[in-house]
C-alpha cells in the first residue's frame, strides 16, 4: 500500500499558520506528563472557583479538540471539513449524569441532534453513550443479573424506551447511530440493549452500531457470536471497532476484586486482537459494516490493503474510518483525499461541562506511546514546509 499518511500539506490544509503553531504548542505541553497533571489540577481548581478562565481554555485546548459549545457553533468547522471530504460525527461530550431529569435531558438532546443531522449530508452519524441514557448502578445490576426492585424495573423500562425512541428516529430519518462503549462490568447490559435495537431496526441495513473495545481479549469471541446471531435473525450489524479507553480502571478493578483482567496482556496483543477483528468483519461484509475508530496508521493501512485485495471501491459504504477531532489529521484528510469514507468525532458542549472529556484526552495522549511524538513530528514537518 502506498504510504499516504505522510502528506502534511493535505493533513493540515484547514489549519492557518497560527492554528498550526497552537497545535504544536499544545502537543508539546501534552508530551510533558508532569505539566499535564499540574495543568489538570489548576484548571479544575480555576473552574470550580469560578475564576474567569473559560476564555483561555476556549482559545487553546477547547478550540483544538472541540467543535464548539452547541450544534450551530460547530457548523463552520463541519462545513470546512466536508469541503475537504471529511465527514463529522457530532458528539455531545457531557459525561456522568445520574439523575432521571439529566438522563431525560441527554435523551432529548440526542433527538434534537438527529433532527439537526438529518439536514446535513456532512454528518452521516449521531452518537450516544449508554450511561447518557441509563444510571451506571442500574446498568451494573442488570449486567450482574441481580433481580430489580419494582422501582428499578420501571426505571429500566424508561431506559429501554429512550433507546427505542432514539433508534426508531434514526431509522425513520435514515441516520446511522453509534453507541459508545462502557466499562466491562456494565458492557454486557449495554450490548444486550444494542442487540435488541439491531434486531428491530437493522433488517435492511445497519442503523444501530455497537462499539467493540478490542483491548478486551474476549471481544473477538463477541463478534463471532454476533455474526452467528445476525445470520440467524437476518440482521445487519454495525460495529465501531476501537482499541479502548478504560485500561487503568479495568486493570485496577480486576486486581482489587480478584478476577482476571479483561484487558489484553500487552499493547502488541491488543494490536493483534484489533487487526483480527477487522479481518474477521472484512470476511463477513454481508453482515458487518465496519467503522474503524483508530489512530493507528498500520491498522488503517491493513484495512486499506484488505479493501484493495477484495477490489472494493474506496468509498464502499460498509467501511468507514474515524478519528477524533484535533488528532491524526494526517490519517483523516489523506484518507478523504483518496476517496475513502473518513469521519471526525467532533466533541462539543459548554466549556465547563466538556472539561472532563478534554482532561481525559490530554491524559490519554501522554500515556499512548508514540501518539504525541507522531503529532509533533508531522506538525514540525508542516511548519518547515511553510517556513514557519
Amino acid at each position: 500500500m502506498k504510504r499516504i499518511f505522510e502528506d502534511t500539506s493535505i493533513a493540515f490544509r484547514l489549519k492557518s499558520d497560527s492554528e498550526l503553531e497552537r497545535a504544536f504548542f499544545l502537543f508539546k505541553l501534552i508530551a510533558n506528563q508532569p505539566l499535564v497533571r499540574i495543568g489538570t489540577a489548576v484548571t479544575n481548581f480555576a473552574l470550580n472557583a469560578k475564576l474567569p478562565v473559560e476564555g483561555l481554555i476556549r482559545a487553546t485546548v477547547f478550540d483544538h479538540f472541540c467543535g464548539g459549545v452547541n450544534e450551530e457553533d460547530c457548523m463552520s468547522t463541519i462545513d470546512s471539513m466536508y469541503e475537504a471530504g471529511v465527514y463529522s460525527i457530532l458528539d455531545y461530550s457531557v459525561e456522568g449524569k445520574t439523575v432521571e431529569n439529566q438522563l431525560d435531558s441527554a435523551f432529548e438532546k440526542i433527538l434534537r441532534v438527529l433532527d439537526f443531522v438529518k439536514e446535513k449530508e456532512a454528518i452521516p452519524y449521531a452518537v450516544f453513550k449508554p450511561t447518557a441514557f441509563a444510571r451506571f448502578g442500574l446498568l451494573q445490576k442488570v449486567n450482574e443479573g441481580i433481580a430489580l426492585t419494582e422501582e428499578e424495573a420501571a426505571e429500566w423500562q424508561r431506559v429501554v424506551n429512550r433507546y427505542d425512541k432514539v433508534c426508531k428516529k434514526a431509522y425513520d430519518l435514515d441516520v446511522m447511530l453509534l453507541i459508545d462503549a462502557e466499562e466491562s462490568w456494565i458492557q454486557q447490559a449495554a450490548d444486550q440493549l444494542a442487540w435488541e435495537m439491531m434486531v428491530k431496526y437493522n433488517t435492511e441495513k445497519p442503523v444501530v452500531f455497537n462499539t467493540a473495545q478490542m483491548y478486551r481479549w474476549d471481544r473477538l469471541e463477541y463478534l463471532k457470536r454476533l455474526h452467528a446471531e445476525a445470520k440467524a435473525f437476518g440482521v445487519k450489524v454495525g460495529i465501531k471497532a476501537v482499541r479502548g479507553a478504560y485500561m487503568e480502571k479495568e486493570n485496577d478493578r480486576a486486581e482489587e476484586k480478584g478476577y482476571k483482567s479483561p484487558i489484553c496482556s500487552s499493547k502488541q496483543a491488543t494490536d493483534v486482537n484489533f487487526d483480527a477483528a477487522i479481518d474477521f468483519m472484512s470476511e463477513n461484509l454481508e453482515v458487518f459494516t465496519i467503522f474503524a475508530g483508530t489512530h493507528n496508521e498500520e491498522s488503517t493501512y491493513r484495512l486499506l490493503d484488505i479493501m484493495k485485495t477484495k477490489q472494493l471501491e474506496n468509498n464502499d459504504q460498509r467501511i468507514w474510518f474515524g478519528q477524533l477531532y484535533g488528532m491524526s489529521d494526517n490519517i483523516s484528510y489523506n484518507l478523504a483525499n483518496n476517496g475513502y469514507n473518513a469521519a471526525k468525532y467532533l466533541p462539543y458542549g459548554p466549556v465547563k461541562d466538556v472539561m472532563p472529556y478534554l482532561i481525559r484526552r490530554a491524559e490519554e495522549n501522554t500515556s499512548v506511546a508514540g501518539q504525541t511524538s507522531r503529532e509533533l513530528e508531522l506538525l514540525r514537518k508542516e511548519k518547515t514546509r511553510r517556513n514557519l
